[in-house]
Parts: structure tokens; sequence; C-alpha cells
């Protein structure tokens, strides 16, 4: 490539770099916007972790080619330099658009050279400047998914170069060069698919230029050789040669990029391109008026829009439409040039011609003339177009300033023209800064657009200013009724305001919007799949009320019945089927999408959970392995099955739990539930300094974390340090001032290390009024009394207690013990008990003294996370409920059995201590 440009010297490749740094600095400024964030943002292919390969297996969005969602844009080499981009600085905005910059700068300076064939080296300048510094460009180069644009000019003319190269001495072939070509045309493919159509400039070249026929010359040769008056020449059998292996390469090219495809058109609404589900002659009034617009833009770049979908050209429905004149005017122009071009030899001709090949054959994919594509207009695709049209322009203005009288304002106009330009230009990056400016900028171009309403509104949305998105919504709606997309996104509003009635009003104008399903019709192919989700969307809705969830389920499989293929129907519905407590059924749902997708990893997750609700955690287990395999960074599925081996009692699953525990604390470092959860982790292997640390730092994330408190309080007071427990259970009772078990904590605690009897009392007293049943709490409190020395209080509170607790036999004997000692008081008159040693009875439960309290270990904050279906589109992210602060764990190791039988031994030797206090020993 840079033999091919030997003769641009490095003045001019330095003036290209500088005019092109000041038209473009402020692309820098630039974030991802529009289309950059389907093509970057949310593409996985970007990231090092998905293989290569899949770069070729997927479109330009990341979308699998078989699938029917898929666009059909196959740019991998273009992905793959997103992907570099990715690997060196991830998502940093900057570094993209620094190197679409760069690539501008390659294609004006290659782009010089191509002019210096066809032009002298002033015009060339001329032409190459206006290319830098024209406004048509901002969309391809400050839009970073501009890059295919960029990339696809690069090798198309560098292909175009080589070919130049093809014709030897003596009009011989020279195989190399073609071959190269080859070559870079597949590559220049393999970034945009427009990239062949230099085939076609190649072959006009061949015959235009390098062998010097004309129209004229070419027909009369015809006929002499139809009358049989001549043969023909050999330089054009070689021409033929050549012209036959351009043409079959470019055959060859076409056949592998429709198996790519796999033979299938991408799926486009009549919103993307109205004209083309239009009958006649309308759609072709409007396909052939689109030219002059295109061309107009490349004349007046002035008013400059990023999307030209839906209603911002009406449909040109009659022939006596006035904009059918500029139709006529253009095509009238066109035609004077081709024929001028055709007719007669000269330079000139040459020059436009050429020029003419670059304008229009490039344009041709674009055009709507052969396939319908997803756009009406589309300014980025006028990239390689532009090229012909400065060719032009530099041209005319060579003609211009070669006469003096025209010289001195040639000059000047050519000046205005760069200036305004450049200017332009520079004022035009700005618009590219968000997304909220973009579409902006484009509503004071166009306002009979309701996609770019609904954009703005999106924009907003992400700001969560739903009020202002909301207006922008309902002018969608209005601008365009029938917009099925633009109902939801205001039904979706209204659900983000908690206005749940105007959402369903909403929801259901869109459901009415729906086509009506016609037998023996493929459904898909009159709908946008996303449309589908007003199903998933109303559902969704719905189902907070518990006795709508049947009509919910009603939409989820009318949704199915639309779609048979539809996946998110599937995943949504077993998520409901789950809330209905019809867990075979919700596997049934997923069992049917995981057919349909198996690379899902959500899928298995969900799965996961089902099989949780079935009461199989092996399988469970697996399903989370499962997903985990395809997706080593799902969070959730890291954590909940870091809870189910923890929970397994399984000590060999131990160290791989607290693996999963640290990935998931390294992806989610503001969650305190997963350093909790390593705490609980480390008191389970008695790693007492170790779960400190992590509870205190899950504390520090969430000062009101509820079971981290009590659990550190347990600790401490576990491990001798019950002063240290005293400030923690203080901000637990803060925060929850009706915790049971920290209340009995915190009075044992009260009780028996501090002696302070009142403080003790009130707790106890506490637990009483938010539950007077609990026998615990009841009968610290007759411990309390007799502490007090208040024996017949004692007597009527146990009295109490064993009416709630019949079969508690250690408040019976306690009982006795108490009436033994009134007696004795009564018959000797003694007035004093011992109160040295007393300890309370706290927390004996079935002869389990404070210190049994293992159970509340398992106290977990109850989190289940379910998403909701933003615009349009929704994920089943079911998070496992954890073990309530009461119940025990089902399953318990050897352990863990040895662990409790040694705290029922000491429990009992606390009993025989309080006995003894109670008998007055």
């Amino acid at each position: 490539l840079f033999e091919k440009m030997a003769d641009v010297n490095l003045k001019e490749a330095a003036l290209i770099v500088g005019v092109v740094a000041a038209c473009y600095w402020n692309s820098l400024f630039c974030g991802f916007v529009f289309d950059d964030v389907s093509a970057i943002l949310d593409n996985k292919d970007l990231h090092p972790s998905t293989p290569l390969k899949n770069l070729f297996q997927n479109d330009f969005w990341g979308t699998p080619m078989s699938e029917e969602r898929s666009h059909k844009s196959y740019r991998p080499l273009t992905v793959l330099t997103f992907r570099l981009n990715y690997l060196f600085s991830e998502l940093n905005a900057v570094s993209y658009h620094f190197l679409n910059l760069i690539f501008h700068v390659v294609v004006c300076v290659v782009f010089l050279k191509v002019c210096k064939l066809f032009l002298d080296n002033r015009s060339s300048v001329v032409a190459s400047f206006l290319f830098a510094v024209h406004p048509i460009h901002t969309e391809a180069v400050t839009g970073v998914v501009g890059r295919a644009e960029l990339l696809s000019s690069i090798f198309f003319l560098a292909a175009f170069l080589s070919y130049t190269k093809s014709k030897g001495p003596d009009n011989t072939i020279v195989w190399t060069p073609i071959a190269v070509t080859v070559f870079l045309v597949a590559v220049a493919t393999l970034c945009k698919e427009q990239g062949i159509t230099v085939v076609g400039i190649c072959c006009v070249y061949e015959v235009f230029i390098a062998q010097g026929y004309t129209l004229p010359m070419l027909l009369d040769t015809a006929v002499q050789i139809l009358r049989g008056k001549g043969s023909i020449p050999f330089s054009m059998l070689q021409t033929l040669l050549k012209l036959i292996v351009l043409m079959f390469s470019t055959l060859l090219l076409v056949v592998v990029r429709v198996q790519v495809i796999q033979s299938q058109l991408p799926v486009f609404t009549r919103f993307d391109n109205p004209a083309a589900v239009s009958p006649s002659p309308a759609r072709q009034l409007t396909f052939n008026y689109l030219l002059p617009v295109n061309a107009w833009l490349l004349l007046n770049p002035s008013e400059l829009c990023c999307d030209w979908t839906m209603g911002t050209i009406p449909l040109v429905e009659s022939l006596l439409d006035v904009r059918n004149v500029a139709t006529l005017t253009f095509f009238c122009f066109l035609g004077t040039l081709i024929v001028f071009s055709l007719r007669y030899p000269g330079d000139s001709s040459k020059t436009v011609l050429m020029a003419l090949c670059l304008i229009v054959l490039p344009f041709i994919p674009a055009s709507n003339l052969f396939f319908p594509v997803g756009f009406v207009v589309a300014e980025r695709v006028l990239y390689v177009p532009s090229m012909g049209f400065c060719i032009l322009v530099a041209h005319g203005w060579k003609k211009l300033s070669n006469k003096s009288a025209l010289r001195k304002i040639s000059w000047v106009c050519l000046a205005a023209v760069l200036f305004t330009h450049a200017l332009k230009t520079l004022h035009r990056n700005w618009d590219w800064e968000s997304e909220y400016t973009l579409f902006m900028s484009a509503l004071k171009v166009n306002k009979n657009n309701a996609k770019l309403w609904n954009n703005v509104g999106h924009a907003l949305e992400n700001e969560k200013n739903f009020e202002r998105a909301l207006q922008f919504f309902i002018q969608a709606t209005q601008v365009q009724p029938d917009d099925i997309g633009a109902h939801m996104n205001v039904g979706r509003t209204y659900k983000n305001l908690n206005k749940t009635k105007e959402a369903e009003e909403s929801y259901m104008i869109a459901k009415s919007l729906m086509p009506q399903i016609i037998p023996g019709k493929k459904y898909a192919a009159r709908v946008a799949p996303n449309h589908l989700n007003v199903y998933i969307n109303l559902a969704n809705l719905i189902r907070a009320n518990e006795s709508r969830l049947e009509e919910a389920d009603q939409l989820y499989r009318q949704a199915i019945s639309m779609r048979p293929d539809f996946k998110q129907a599937y995943i949504s519905r077993g998520e409901l089927l789950l809330k209905m407590n019809k867990p075979l059924k919700a596997k049934e749902a997923y069992l049917r999408a995981l057919e349909l997708d198996r690379t899902n990893a959500d899928l298995w997750y969900n799965l996961a959970i089902v099989y949780i609700e079935l009461k199989d955690p092996t399988e469970a287990l697996k399903n989370f392995n499962q997903a985990l395999e395809l997706n080593p960074t799902h969070k959730l599925a890291l954590f909940n099955s870091a809870l189910l081996m923890q929970e397994s009692g399984d000590a060999r699953l131990r160290l791989e739990a607290k693996q999963r525990l640290l990935h998931y604390v390294k992806e989610e470092p503001q969650d305190a539930n997963g350093y909790f959860n390593l705490g609980m982790l480390a008191m389970d292997d008695k790693k007492d300094t170790e779960a400190e640390a992590w509870m205190k730092k899950a504390i520090r994330l969430q000062p009101n974390f509820r079971s981290a408190l009590f659990n550190l309080a347990l600790l401490y007071s576990q491990t001798a340090k019950e002063l240290m427990a005293l400030p923690v259970l203080e901000d637990l009772l803060r925060y929850y001032p009706d915790h049971t078990k920290g209340l009995i904590l915190k009075g044992d605690i009260l009780m028996n290390q501090k002696k302070d009897i009142v403080g003790a009392k009130m707790c106890f007293e506490k637990i009483l009024e938010l539950d007077p049943n609990n026998v615990q709490g009841k009968h610290n409190l007759c411990v309390v009394y007799f502490e007090e020395r208040d024996l017949i209080k004692a007597e009527k509170c146990l009295v109490e207690t064993l009416a709630l607790a019949p079969h508690e036999e250690y408040i019976q004997r306690h009982l006795n013990i108490v009436r033994s000692k009134i007696a004795s008081l009564s018959a000797t008159e003694q007035s004093s008990l011992p109160a040295d040693g007393t300890a309370t009875a706290a927390v004996e439960e079935k002869k389990n003294s404070f210190q049994n309290m293992n159970e509340v270990k398992n106290e977990q904050k109850t989190t289940q996370t379910t998403v909701d279906n933003n615009k349009g589109h929704s994920k089943n992210k079911k998070q496992t409920e954890k073990n309530n602060m009461d119940k025990e764990t089902p399953k318990k190791s050897a352990k863990e059995i040895r662990d409790i039988e040694k705290k029922r031994v000491a429990a009992l030797k606390r009993l025989e201590e309080i006995e003894r206090i109670l008998s007055g020993e």
C-alpha cells in the first residue's frame, strides 16, 4: 500500500493529517451513541472470553447469522478492530474514536493517490481536502460503527490501485496485481458488503481507461464482428480474459456471501423502510426520488439527520407529485454526464466517467433498486460515493480556474466551500456527544419521524427522567399512531412511574395494533419479533396482581402460539409458573426454551432455581455449573451455587463455595451479601478472625444488614467476647427493635456479664410485648424475678410459662424448686437468698442454653430479583431464597452434630447450676 502511495509526498500527507485533525478533534469527546450501543456496548463478540470463531459466525451486532432477528450484515474484520480496541481500553470511547480518525486520514491519503490517476496534482489535493472536510462523513467518522465504511474504503481503494498495475508493456497482462486485487476485494467485503462493488469500477477502468475504448468504438467493433467483416482484436481478447477472471472471482464472493446469510434476506418492517412495502407506483417513484435526495445531501449538507426512517420522507404516491421534477432533473443531469463520458475520448471524459463510477456503483447496494434495505436514507453509505462527487467538483473547479476571468472567483468559492464544510463538520461532531444531543439535533431537521421521538425518550429514560421521557414517547404515538413500539414505550414509562392503569391501557393499544394471524402464513414475516414483547410486557404488568396470574399465563401462551420459537415467552412463563407454585410446568417451559437455545446461561440458571423449588439440590447444582460453564462471570449463578454448596453440609464443597463467593465479590464488590456469606463459611470452619473481618466488611457496605449484625454479635458471644457483642447488638436493635433473638442475646450478656438485671429485664419484657407466648423470653424473665428475690412473682411467672410449654420438664423442675424455696422460707422465716453466681436460664429451648443459638446463623436476607422488560426485552433472573432466620439447615454434617451434642452437654451443666441456685445450695 505504501509503495502505491510513493508519489504522495510528505507535505501533502501532513496537510491532510492537519485538516482532518482540525475537523475531527472534538470527536474524541463523544461517547457511544445510537448503533454504537448494539455494536459495541451490547456486543459480546468484543470480549476476550468470546471465541474468535464467533466473529465469523455472527453478524455485525453479535447476533448469530442463522437467527431470524439477524440483520445479515457480515463484517467480521470490522468487529475484530472493535475487539482490539476493547483489548487495550475496554469501553473507553476515546480509543474507538481515535482509531476512526486515523482510518479517515488513511482513506484521505489513499484517495489522493487515486485522484492523481485522473486529475492534476493541484486538483487532486483539492478533491482530497474536500473529501476530508465534507460534513456528510461525520456519521461514518464520528459514529464508531461507521468504521465499517472507513475500513472497507481503505481496501476498496487499495484494490483499485492494485488493479491499475495489471497492464504491462505492450498491453500484456500482469497477473500478480489482479490476484492482489481479488484478495483486497475479499478483505473489503469482510469489512462491509459494498466493498465488492470495486470490481465494477475495475471493469470500467479496464475497458474505457486502460484500453481507451469509447462506447461508439465498442459498438462499431461489435457491428463489424456480427457482419463477419472482422475478428475480435487480440487486445480486446486480453481485456475479456481479465474481465472474466474479475467477474468469476466476484461471483464466487457473492456465492460465499449468500451462503453466509443462509440464503435469507433480513426481515425489516414497514417502519424501517415504508416504500419497500408500498404498492406500485409509489414504491418505484419513492425509490427513484431518494436518488436526488442523496445527491442533494452531497451538494448541500446543511441539514443532516442520523435517522431517515419512518415518516422522514413521505411516499411519492402520484405521478403528479411535484417531487418527481427533482427526480427527472437528476436523471437528465446524470444521463448527460454518462453520455459525455462514454461517447467522447479525452482525459476530461475519462475523469468524469471514473467519478460517476465511484458515485453510482458503490451506492447500488443501498439504493433499494435490487433488494430492500433497512433504511430510507443513510448518510454513512455516501462515504464512498462522495469520493466521486469530490472528483467531479475538483475537475469542474479546475476547468473554471483555468479561465482567467473566473480564476479569482473560483479560488474564493473553493476557500468558502472548504471553510464552511470544515466548520459544519466541527459543529456536527458535537451532536454525537450523547444520544440526547444526537436525537435532539435530528428532531430539529425532521419532526415526522416517530423513531427520533422514541430515541430521545430512551435517552431521557436512561437518565431516569421518566416524566420528560413520557412526553416524547407520547409525541411518537401522535406522529405515528400505528407504531407498536411507541405505545410499548409509553406503557413501560407509565409502569416506571407506578401508573399501572395507564400502562396497561397503552400495552392494550399496542396489542390491538398487532397483525392478526393469517392461516398458513408465517407470522414472523409480517411483524418485527421484538413487537411480540408487548405480550410479555403486559403479562409482566398484570401478574403483579395475584388474582390475574392465569390471565398473565394466557398472554404468554398467546405469544408462544404466534411464535413457537419465541424463547423469551418460555422464560417469562417459567418464572410465572414458579410464582404460581407449579414448578413441574415451569421446568417444562425452561426445557422447551433450552431446545431453542442451549447456550443461554440465564436459562440454565433459571432451571436450577426450578430444581431448588423441587427440592432437588443435586440437579440444581448441575444446572448452576452449566450456567457458569457458559458464562463464568454469571453473578447470580456464582452466588446461589455457593449458597447451595454451603447448605449441603458437604465439607468437600466448602472450598469451591468459598472460591465462588470470592469471584462473586470481585464482580459485585458493593454487594454486602457476598461478604456476609463468606463470613458464614468462615464461622462454619471455626475461622473466627476471618469470619469477623468478612462480617465487618458486609456491615460497612450495609450498616443496617440485619443478619450480619446479629451473627457478628453471636460470633463475639461464642468466642468469649461478650462485651464486644453489646455495641453490635445496640446497632441491630436500633435498626430492628423487634429482633427477638437479638433481645435474648443482649439480655443474656447484661445478666451474666454486666450483672445488669434491670437492663436484662427490659430486654425480656420487650420480647413478651412483641410475643407474649415466647417461652424463652418468659422463662428468662422468671429467672430475673428470682434474682430480684421476688419468689411469688417468679412462681406465678413459671406457672404461666409451663402453661405455654407443658412438656418442658426443666420448667416444671424450676417451678418445683421455687415452690420448695417458698415453703422453706415460710417454715424457717428466712428473709434472704444467695445471689452470687446467679445465671439466667436465658435461651433454653428443649434443654438448650443461650449458647445453643446456632440455628440463627442461617438467618439471611431473603432476596428475590425480577427484571422488568426494558424497552421490550426481558431476562428472568430469580434470586434463590435464602433460609429464614428461624429455620435450621435440614441436613447436618457429622461435625455439626458433634458441635450440637457438645452444646447440649454444656446446656445440661448450666441447667444444673441454675437448679443449685434455685435450691439455695
